[in-house]
């Protein structure tokens, strides 16, 4: 893509936030709708839509160590100041309080993306005849999908959150009520489709383009959104499609594979080996967030401009001189690391632990992990690789969508319609393709159990256990999975964040979460 993509655009493009807090705390130019706007300012102000991605409040630190509140790794750190990660501690040990740092970082990043959308929505609507229709399709069906990401986000963590589909005004009511959870995943699945009626597939882009959203990723996106929804057995019935929503979790998967996606065509080792930053928009992927590793913008690496990645730097092991920052987060835990079942490659490219293959050269120590003798591997670049040699530069992008998770979204579907035995045939691709054997069980429980057992080592540390584990059964299997590794105080209230405190105060029609 670009370089433009990866440019911070400025205040003069960006409206403030949709809720009370960001009125005050975030940039209130918006643009002039009335304005003309030419291809090249579309195509700027569609970028803008995509930074709150790049940000520490998502997928550059809080999406991430979500992971570590599910109960797969442990924040780990500096063991000298007892207080890294104190946010990601509360929310997984479920002691958080409204004003956890985790919860405000993800409402903001959430809104701060929703409302780039919405004036990047607004205006372009109401300047069509100034813009190349190509162009024009394009970055409305790239708003749309990156609007419903971030409501998909938002209603995950919190439920039912305050809806606004136009660009905030100074002078607009302070005071926003949330709406229903209905109400926020009836506009997600309407964006969706929004986006899948304007957007290309990936393998029509040019290869400047690669890395914007497409048609592929908004239907593995609303794939994923009637997956959750299902989840709930009749609760959100309403929203279902005529066909019911496992049967089209299984029809969208199947227009992706028909897209030209075939796993036995790409490595495991392919998306996670020491040569990430030149993998980046692989055949596998579907979306990624873009990360140029230039740090644009006033504060460098510590800003929010998110141009270079934290994964590397955050993740590398303590005083081991593998990569540049080395902070030591994000420890697998012996009970993730033991559900590895023999043969199984994936481990060897996703954890360090002492007898594990080098790394660039280099014995991993158990040393280096205070908390569980192991460390992250899959996400880190080697000092030798890194473009600017220095911490604050990585360029290494972040996978949110991969074709592995749509065969796994396809084979727990099928085995919900009762359908098991066709449940084998995408599991089993995923499977195979780590190494292991087939698996040919045709019991529904015990298939539920191997695919959520699947996804976990698969996707590891990609952000998604932690939606998965409060999604499946209601979030009932959550709880039962928490219990069983000893945290005993976790209840269903626990299992959506806390209303950030700042909104609470600033928003009189605001309403707090049960239980905090």
């Amino acid at each position: 893509m670009k370089r433009l993509f990866y440019i911070f655009i400025s205040a003069t493009l960006l409206t403030c936030s949709s809720c009370s807090d960001f009125l005050e705390k975030y940039p209130q130019d918006s643009p002039n709708v009335n304005m003309p706007v030419s291809d090249e300012l579309a195509i700027a102000m569609t970028n803008g839509c995509y930074q709150s991605l790049q940000s520490m409040n998502l997928y550059n630190q809080r999406i991430w160590t979500l992971d570590i509140c599910a109960g797969n790794s442990e924040v780990g750190g500096d063991p000298s100041t007892g207080t890294d990660g104190v946010e990601t501690k509360e929310i997984a040990n479920f002691y958080a309080t409204p004003t956890n740092n985790l919860a405000i970082g993800v409402w903001r990043g959430g809104y701060t993306g929703i409302g780039n959308c919405n004036t990047t929505l607004q205006t372009l609507s109401e300047n069509t005849g100034n813009i190349a229709p190509d162009i024009l399709e394009r970055c409305l069906g790239e708003a749309y999908f990156l609007r419903a990401h971030y409501y998909f986000i938002l209603v995950r963590c919190f439920g039912g959150v305050p809806i606004r589909t136009v660009p905030a005004e100074v002078d607009d009511p302070k005071d926003i009520a949330r709406n229903s959870i209905t109400e926020v995943y009836d506009l997600i699945i309407k964006d969706c489709k929004e986006a899948i009626s304007r957007l290309p597939q990936k393998n029509e882009l040019a290869p400047a383009d690669l890395g914007r959203a497409t048609k592929d990723a908004a239907y593995t996106q609303l794939a994923k959104v009637y997956l959750t929804l299902a989840s709930y057995g009749d609760t959100y019935q309403l929203l279902a499609p005529e066909e019911g929503f496992f049967q089209a979790v299984v029809n969208l998967c199947d227009q992706i594979k028909d897209m030209g996606y075939d796993l036995s065509h790409y490595a495991y080792a392919d998306l996670w080996n020491e040569n990430l930053i030149n993998n980046k928009n692989s055949a596998e992927s579907i979306f990624e967030v873009q990360y140029s590793g230039e740090n644009a913008g006033t504060g460098g690496f510590w800003a929010n401009d998110g141009q270079a990645s934290w994964c590397s730097t955050y993740m590398g092991p303590r005083n081991s001189g593998f990569t540049y920052g080395s902070y030591g987060w994000n420890q697998p835990t012996d009970e993730f690391f033991n559900a590895y079942e023999p043969g199984d490659i994936r481990k060897d490219i996703t954890v360090l632990y002492e007898g594990c293959p080098n790394f660039d050269g280099k014995e991993y120590k158990a040393s280096y992990a205070f908390m569980t003798g192991r460390n992250v591997r899959k996400f880190l670049i080697p000092m030798s690789l890194n473009l600017y040699q220095d911490a604050e530069t990585s360029p290494q992008n972040f996978i949110v969508y991969r074709y592995a998770d749509v065969l796994l979204m396809k084979a727990e579907a099928l085995n919900e319609l009762g359908e098991t035995a066709k449940a084998q045939e995408p599991l089993n691709i995923v499977r195979k393709r780590a190494g292991l054997n087939n698996y040919t069980g045709t019991d529904k429980e015990e298939m539920k159990e191997k695919i959520i057992h699947e996804r976990r080592m698969e996707l590891a540390f990609e952000g998604h256990r932690w939606f998965d584990l409060i999604r499946i059964d209601g979030g009932d299997y959550a709880l039962k999975f928490f219990q069983s590794i000893g945290k005993t105080n976790a209840t269903k209230d626990r299992l959506l964040l806390p209303i950030p405190q700042v909104e609470m105060d600033a928003n009189k029609l605001m309403e707090q979460n049960p239980g905090y």
